[in-house]
């Protein structure tokens, strides 16, 4: 059973099989595509909110154990009704987005290394299946399912709340409560029978990806351009505001506080892993996916530190605890037209997250089906456009339903420990293939390993010890289905549950 569990896939193989006309996907992607799926990820709604909220700091009631960061619990203890105070990063918080791309290096180099090795889709579930064993790779592969589907529900409804907000103020309508509320919303919201615009727009981004990867990555291309260009207008538009009193004291917090604003910062990063999903659309992956990953790194790290400058700059950072402290700010400085665009900018940085990893999932699924571990219909490829039709429209459902039906926001950080989770895995991957197969080429390479992917690791480990106890208990609970499921299911139908000496490596 142990050998069962660590069968292996030859990465030979797996280019190979990739190029089955039956199972072959378009390549058509560069590296300014890449790059701009990277982007169209990372920068979302979060930098005109999370921004003003990592400054600021803020303080919480721990109503229960469950909500207490796992490191807390492990350091101090938290008990049932007590305070825990989050000091804010002050205008330091752009440091704080230097600190959280310099970790995120480490992860970003491994995925680069790897992603280029091997330019099948699947990204860090191919990667753990070559190196790591099956086992490995089913895991990794539905915690990916997990990540990207509740990142996207937690979009889709953000989405719609702030396209039902640009209608009211721009034209004075909006759709009636029952047609734009869930019926199970979080406490104290607003309730109705669906959330239709949640759906309708996860939708019409699953019809669009169906359509075709280049017709998909020219929208997102658009999208970003629109985005960017509204977050650039922003900084030179409020820079005329700015009153540098704001800026002192510099770090009201110190290091700590630096720190604090890092942790709360962080999860703005995640999705830079997603280019690695596109390996296998595209034209020159040896080359192109290094670029994408690390440029992606680069560009958000320069666009997240000149908005928090701007905004620490034109505010005390004290006023912007707050759900939009963007646009909190610019209307208290009587800049409507300003903020009118942050909102645009808002509303594209959503729609093009929700492209990416919707992308991103329908590929894992592709993957999986493919190595039989899921129904073999997930791995069905449109006879005309060349994209895994079936997995796109069933994870746009996936997604669009419980969308509707639920307000996802208290689940968000099920995405964030996955994502962690899956940089541990590509991280050893990188360790363990440099040991395994010295030899075999590599077009990109990490420096100095192990120690980087060492630090990867450990800066992983230690976020992942900052989120709560309940989420821990979540993923874990996932991932015990997700086992059964495999036992079940999976283990007996997977490509290699009959070992073929062509196909599998190290089952001696």
């Amino acid at each position: 059973m142990g050998t069962q569990l660590l069968r292996r896939k030859n990465i030979d193989e797996l280019i190979r099989a990739s190029e089955d006309p039956e199972h072959r996907l378009r390549k058509s992607l560069g590296p300014l595509s890449l790059t701009a799926l990277g982007v169209g990820a990372v920068i979302g709604s979060g930098i005109f909110t999370l921004t003003g909220t990592a400054a600021a700091g803020k303080t919480e009631n721990i109503r229960s154990i469950l909500h207490a960061p796992v490191l807390d619990l492990l350091l101090h203890g938290v008990h049932a009704g007590s305070t825990m105070g989050r000091p804010g990063a002050g205008p330091a918080i752009t440091l704080s987005f230097v600190l959280v791309a310099v970790a995120c290096s480490f992860a970003a180099l491994c995925y680069a290394e790897l992603a280029s090795m091997i330019p099948i889709a699947g990204s860090a579930y191919t990667y753990a299946y070559a190196i790591l064993g099956e086992i490995f790779a089913w895991i990794i592969g539905w915690d990916l399912i997990l990540e990207y589907a509740v990142s996207n529900m937690s979009v889709a409804v953000g989405f719609s709340a702030y396209m039902q907000d640009l209608c009211d103020n721009l034209f004075g309508w909006h759709l009636p409560p029952q047609l734009a509320y869930p019926p199970f919303p979080a406490a104290g919201g607003p309730a109705g029978w669906f959330n239709v615009p949640a759906l309708v727009i996860t939708m019409l981004v699953t019809w669009l990806l169906v359509r075709g990867v280049k017709e998909s990555a020219g929208a997102n291309t658009t999208m970003v351009i629109i985005k960017v260009a509204a977050i650039a207008i922003f900084c030179l538009g409020a820079a005329h505001a700015i009153n540098s009193r704001n800026w002192h004291p510099f770090a009201p917090n110190g290091f700590p506080g630096v720190l604090t604003g890092a942790s709360i910062v962080f999860f703005t990063y995640i999705g830079f892993d997603s280019v690695s999903t596109a390996a296998e659309e595209c034209r020159k992956p040896q080359r192109d996916m290094p670029v994408g990953i690390l440029a992606t790194l680069v560009i958000c790290t320069i666009l997240y530190g000149s908005v928090s400058l701007v905004l620490t700059g034109i505010a005390n950072y004290k006023t912007l605890g707050n759900d939009a402290p963007v646009a909190n700010a610019l209307k208290a400085l009587g800049y409507n037209n300003l903020r009118l665009i942050v909102t645009a900018g808002a509303l594209m940085g959503m729609l093009s997250s929700l492209l990416v990893y919707q992308y991103g999932q329908a590929r894992i699924w592709f993957a999986m089906a493919r190595d039989r571990l899921l129904p073999g219909v997930f791995a069905a490829v449109h006879r005309v456009h060349k994209t895994p039709h079936v997995s796109t429209w069933i994870a746009g459902l996936f997604v669009g339903l419980p969308a509707g039906v639920w307000d996802i926001d208290t689940f968000a950080e099920l995405s964030n420990i996955g994502t962690l989770f899956a940089f541990v895995l590509v991280s050893a991957g990188v360790i363990v293939l440099r040991r395994t197969e010295p030899d075999r080429p590599r077009s990109f390479r990490v420096p100095l390993v192990p120690l980087t992917p060492i630090l990867s690791i450990l800066c992983c480990f230690l976020l992942m010890a900052g989120l709560p106890l309940e989420t821990w208990i979540r993923f874990v609970l996932w991932l015990v289905i997700g086992l059964v499921i495999y036992r079940l299911y999976s283990a007996g139908r997977s490509e290699l549950a009959k070992p073929q000496p062509a196909l599998v490596r190290g089952d001696s």
